[in-house]
């Protein structure tokens, strides 16, 4: 399954941790790397400065004038004379925000047992709302205890470990959400396969799991 339709709202995956979201005539991409979409986004939403999510070069081709980027401030030197057109937002975990009538709030996103998304840099994940559905995009992250706060109908979370949660965790922090449908992500290019999806889908007995590849 490459694609997803949940109420009106067509939903892509990207690769990694990159999603396309397509509904009432908008287009809002997260982390997009190594894409080869060529329809320019309304709103793009990046996640943390890491190559694989703040691509600068798939954010370049994506973005036109109007385009919102919701960001991080450590990228702000990525983006500085790099990306024409498009209107830079500075967000950090707790910021809300509305545009083009999507609620959009930044959530943490960090590590509690390897270094790589220390708490203190500030990252995020993404909670929004679309078609009066709530996604959650975990941005990268370990299980976290924030995670008890967080409601969704569609979660996207990491599930290969090394720099992320494992695929147990990621099942660990689907139980504590509890969505409808729960999303395996960021496997099949600098780590994790598929398989790790799949472990996920295994232990993801009290929701629907789609495997998006």
């Amino acid at each position: 399954m490459k694609s997803l339709d949940i109420n009106g709202i067509k939903i892509r995956w990207l690769g990694h941790d990159g999603y396309r979201f397509e509904f009432d005539g908008k287009i809002m991409l997260i982390d997009p790397f190594e894409t080869a979409e060529t329809e320019k986004a309304d709103i793009i939403l990046v996640t943390h400065g890491h190559y694989d999510h703040c691509s600068i070069a798939d954010i370049q081709k994506l973005t036109k004038k109007e385009t919102l980027i919701a960001t991080t401030p450590d990228t702000t030197s990525k983006f500085s004379g790099k990306v024409q057109g498009g209107v830079i937002k500075l967000v950090k975990p707790g910021d809300s925000f509305e545009h083009l009538g999507i609620k959009i709030a930044a959530v943490p996103a960090y590590n509690i047992n390897k270094p790589f998304h220390p708490k203190e840099n500030l990252w995020v994940g993404y909670i929004f709302t679309i078609k009066g559905i709530r996604f959650y995009h975990a941005g990268d992250t370990d299980y976290i205890p924030e995670m008890a706060d967080i409601s969704a109908d569609v979660v996207f979370l990491p599930v290969s470990g090394t720099y992320v949660m494992t695929a147990e965790e990621a099942v660990i922090a689907a139980r504590k959400i509890m969505p409808k449908i729960a999303i395996p992500m960021h496997y099949g290019k600098i780590v994790g396969t598929k398989s790790d999806a799949e472990t996920f889908a295994k232990g993801c007995t009290f929701c629907q799991v789609k495997i998006l590849d």
